[in-house]
Formats: structure tokens, sequence, C-alpha cells
């Protein structure tokens, strides 16, 4: 499978671009014209650079408004058509992309149209170059793939071809199923994007919302399927036009365009054996059982805090590091890992972000398979060195340079509490809470970080992403979503965070970084945890009467139930599955915290309570610039 990029997908100057897209593992570049007539050198040492970097120009584009134009404009677009193929000789690339005209001033007929492709193809044939026709969505006569190949067909030129985009196919909801009849021969070039589904004018959506395949709820796959089947086997290419990807690290985005790709190729290759892709064999995504553990970095001195907090929650240590000040906290299935070391990854984690949830384990079927995988779809290896008698355990670098590591039960892994650990049998001076599982992990990121990670989570694992949903903080927006598989073992909510002055915003600001902001435990029983954390002397975070006033009348609790949930300030909502309950720790140093919940079939996350939940907890954040206590 040969992959491109457009430059106009990436910010930075065409070198910077040209770099990223190289480092990101990509064939070739479209060079967008824009980004060309910005550059201050020759068409010639441009092609040079491309090459140089190890790529291909696999497209130069878009030539505008050509086809159906009146005279005298129709001789013009000729003499720009010729002007265009110089460019194109000087760089070294033998293919320009005709959009669908727009031009008030274009004529109709399909034959007409043709006729001018017909003339367009001769020209280029002097040239040893190709012209591929795209229909734009909101092109002014020819807006839909099926009419731009019927053009393409009466031109009967060898030099003229048809370029598809997915993002003008589907934004039109066109039969993908229509692209199966049109010989391979006569695709010139694939071009992908997906896009979030906004009812909204299609230039303006187009212009500024599109992402990576797999970002987005097109479905680009369904499209990518029907072209597969036509036996094409040229280059995919991703044209993205987005706002936040122009502002983002050019890297990142090449990197997530790469990873798009081969993901895309490699759901096809599978849902549909009869097709021959050429996609890079690796392991099917991986089916997460749970969430094994979660480690948190810590110094000695902050060590003691962190644990008062744990075991109020009702865990005891369970386990310690034979060669490490590493130790374990277990209630139900959960493990919390408090790692103390001044040596290694956690103690360099701890100097840039202080105490924080820095890595988690994922029980998978084959971790090694899970690592390899991730690998082959771009993620970064992390390793470090063992001590005598441990066990390596795969593990990729995840969100804010956290490390995300993958156990299961066949190998050595299966063994590693017993392998590496001395069993603690002290007694707890506090209760167990009935906590279970750990039910999700909620983590911070930049806005901008967001469609990384979720493109990171649902290509590796065997999970889906589900509707962004605004959450409402006094301070502003943070765009939330979740990543979770169909049994529930999976659930990582992701907040986007677009400024500092919301609690997300401002967690991110004070740790220095994206990472794991909370943790949610379930419990069978949400009023006997309350009962056994405040016995164990947990203070939960306090919620404003006036919520409960509203609850009650919202949904026509029992005034005893509601009664209840206050006594505890326990938060509530129900959805037509069953209801939820909400309970949560204050923050801790720079806005960590813990919260309790009882799904009664409940499927979603109390997005509705978030508002009341982060006002709480502002109250308990430590004033911006003071010293940490």
């Amino acid at each position: 499978m040969k992959t491109s990029i457009a430059t106009v997908s990436l910010s930075g100057d065409l070198r910077e671009k040209l770099s990223a897209i190289a480092k990101a593992g990509f064939d070739g570049v479209e060079i967008f014209e824009n980004d060309f007539l910005v550059f201050d050198e020759s068409p010639r040492q441009l092609g040079r650079m491309v090459r140089d970097f190890g790529l291909e120009i696999t497209l130069f584009q878009p030539f505008r408004d050509f086809e159906g134009m009146p005279e005298p404009l129709r001789s013009r677009t000729f003499d720009r058509a010729e002007r265009k193929f110089d460019l194109m000789q000087e760089m070294g690339t033998d293919l320009v992309l005709v959009c669908s005209n727009v031009s008030t001033a274009a004529l109709g007929g399909l034959d007409r149209a043709a006729a001018d492709f017909h003339e367009l193809g001769e020209r280029a044939a002097k040239r040893g170059l190709k012209v591929g026709y795209e229909a734009l969505a909101w092109g002014r006569h020819i807006n839909d793939h099926r009419d731009a190949w019927e053009i393409v067909r009466r031109a009967d030129h060898p030099n003229i071809g048809l370029i598809l985009d997915s993002f003008h196919t589907l934004a039109r909801k066109i039969d993908v199923n229509s692209i199966r009849s049109i010989p391979k021969e006569k695709i010139f070039i694939i071009q992908l994007a997906d896009a979030p589904k906004i009812d909204m004018d299609l230039l303006y959506w187009s212009r500024h919302f599109r992402n990576m395949p797999g970002e987005g709820e097109l479905p680009v796959q369904d499209f990518m399927t029907a072209v597969a089947e036509t036996g094409y086997d040229g280059y995919l290419s991703l044209e993205i036009f987005n706002d936040q990807f122009r502002g983002g690290s050019p890297g990142a985005i090449a990197n997530d365009g790469h990873r798009s790709l081969l993901y895309l190729g490699d759901q096809i290759r599978r849902a549909n054996a009869g097709i021959a892709l050429d996609v890079p064999e690796m392991p099917p995504r991986s089916r997460v059982e749970g969430v094994a553990f979660v480690e948190f970095a810590v110094d000695e001195t902050e060590a003691p805090a962190l644990e008062a907090v744990i075991s109020m929650l009702g865990f005891r240590r369970d386990a310690r590091h034979k060669t490490k000040n590493v130790t374990v906290f277990r209630q139900g299935d959960i493990r919390l890992v408090v790692n103390a070391e001044n040596r290694g990854f956690a103690s360099s984690s701890y100097m840039v972000h202080g105490t924080s949830a820095y890595a988690m384990g994922l029980l998978v079927e084959d971790a090694w398979a899970a690592r390899t995988r991730a690998l082959a779809l771009g993620a970064e290896a992390f390793e470090q060195p063992l001590d005598p008698g441990e066990i390596e355990m795969p593990a990729v670098r995840g969100v804010g340079g956290g490390v995300v590591y993958f156990l299961d039960r066949t190998t050595d892994l299966g063994r590693i509490w017993d392998t590496e650990f001395d069993p603690l049998d002290e007694a707890s001076e506090t209760r167990n809470a009935g906590l279970r599982t750990i039910d999700h992990v909620a983590q911070t990121m930049a806005y901008d970080e967001l469609l990384t990670w979720l493109l990171f989570y649902t290509s590796i694992f065997e999970a889906e992403k589900t509707p962004m949903v605004d959450i409402v903080d006094p301070s502003g927006l943070v765009r939330s979503q979740v990543v979770e598989n169909r049994e529930g073992s999976l659930r990582i909510t992701m907040n986007g965070a677009e400024n500092r002055n919301t609690v997300a915003g401002r967690f991110i600001a004070e740790t220095f970084g994206s990472g794991i902001q909370h943790l949610a435990f379930t419990t069978d029983d949400i009023f006997a945890t309350a009962d056994a954390l405040a016995a164990n002397g947990f203070v939960a975070l306090e919620i404003s009467q006036n919520y409960y006033d509203d609850l009650e009348a919202r949904f026509g609790l029992d005034p005893a139930l509601t009664e209840r949930l206050q006594a505890h300030n326990i938060l509530y909502d129900r959805d037509e599955h069953g209801e939820y309950f909400q309970l949560y720790s204050p923050t801790y140093q720079e806005g960590f915290f813990f919260e309790i919940v009882e799904r009664r079939s409940y499927r979603g996350y109390g997005a509705a309570n978030a508002i009341f939940r982060i006002a709480a907890l502002r109250r308990h954040l430590r004033p911006t610039g003071m010293p940490r206590a």
C-alpha cells in the first residue's frame, strides 16, 4: 500500500512539512499549489528537496475552473494548463488534479466538458503527463463522482482519468457501490478524508472540519472497500483541511495520518477476505479484559500523603517489590501501584509532573501481540533496564508521555505479581469499601491532542469511540469523548481542554502536560461504600444543596432517596437503560481526584452532572501561584 498526504494537511513551511511527512513513513506527497507559491526556491529545487526526503510527488493540485468555459475564457484555461504542465515537469511529477468548475461563467453539458478534457489529454500526452478529474461536492455543474466518471469516459483519452475523494462522495451521501464499476486504470489517485457529521454548508464543512480516516463519523471504510474491489493499487492520499491541524504539530499530524491509513487498510483486509490489499502484516486489535493496574509516580516525602488517601478509600497494602521502593495497594480486582523509586522512568516522570498517575497496565489476550500492533501503527516503544529477576513487560508511550503496559494471563506476565513482589500481611486499619473494578480511566489533554489519542486507542484495541460531548466548566468548555468496548472492560474518557482556566486546563498547566486526571471505581452499593468511606475518615466532595432540590423535581425522585443522596454528596443520573450514582473525592495535589460509581444498567458517564462536580472541585483547588502544601 502506497501512502501519500497533501501538504495542505499540515502546518509549517514546506521544508518542515516534508520532513514530518517523510519521518511519519509516507511514500509520497501532494504539493498544494499555495505551498509552492510561498516557497522561495524554484520548482526544480522543490522536486530535488522532495526526493532528498525519500518521497515522490504524487500530485500537483489544484487546477480550478477548467471545463465548460465560454470563449475567450476557454482559451485562457488552456494557457493556464500549459503553465501548470511546465511547473510539473520541472518539479518531476506527472499528475495534476483538475477539480470540477465552480465558476458562474461555466457552461453545463457532459459532452462539452468531455471535449475540453480530450483536448487537455492531448496536450498532456505530448509531455508525458496525466490529468485527474475530481467532482467537488459543491461544483457548479458536476458535484457527483458518477458524472465526473461519465465525462472521463466520454473524453476517452488514456491521459485523462478520475480522482476520487471520500469526502466529496460521502458528504453528499452518494452510493459508493457505483465506484465498483469504474476500471481501476482510470482511477488515477484516491484521496481520503473523514469528518464529524455536521449539518452545514458543504464548502465550509470541507474547508474546516475534515480529519483523518477513523477520527470522524463518515463511512470511509465502505468507500475504500468499494475502491479496493476495483483492483486499484495506486496511492492512497490524505487531503485534510482542518483549522486545528494547520495550527498543530506537523510531526504529530503526519503520524496520525500515516496511522489512519494503515489502520484503514488493515480493517478492509480483515473484513473482506477477497480483497488483495497490500497492507503491512500486524496482529488483530487486542481485546481488553480490564485495567490491570494504575501506577503513581511519587517521591518518598509525598508518598505517605498519597498512601493515606488510598487507604481511606479502603485499599490495603498487598505487596512490595523485591528490589524497588514500589508498593501495591489492592481492593477487589483493583491494583494501585505507588512507585517512590529515585531512579528510572517513574522518578523522571515525578521530577517533571509531580505526583501523578503516569502509567496504566491493560490486561489483554496476548501482551506482545498488542505491543507489536501498536508499534506497527506508529506507537513509540517504551523500555527501561530490568533488575535481576524482573519480567519484561511490553509497553508503549501513551498520553502525555506516560506509559501503557500490556499484561496477559498465558505468559510469564501472568505471574508478575507473585514473581516480582513479596506479599504483605499487614493488618489494615481501614474498612474495605466494596470497590470492585476500575470503571473508567479519565485522561485530560489539550484539545488538539484529542483526535490523536482517540485514533491511538481505537486502532490498537477492540473499542469504539462515542460522540463528542461538551462539558460546561464555569470558565469555558471542555470537549469530552470516550473510547469503550462492548463489554465495558475498557472505558477511557478523554477531556480536551481549550484554555487553562478550566479545571481540566489547569490540571495540564500545573502538571506540565496531559495525563490521567481521575480514576473511577465501581461498587455494587454506593450507599454502603459511602458509609465505609466515612468510617475510614474519607471526606466526600461537597455538592451544592441547590443541586438536590433540582434533582428531585427533574427526575421525580422519592424525597427519601434525595435525602440519602444529599447526606452522602452522591450525584445521580438516569438514561433509558438505567440509573447511575457518583461519589467524588476532593482534588489531590494539582487537580487529581477519585470517583466511585454504581451502574444500574446505565451506559453513560454522568455528563449532565459534570458542571456540578466541576464547580465543587474548584473550591478545593490551590490558588494559582500558591506553593504546594
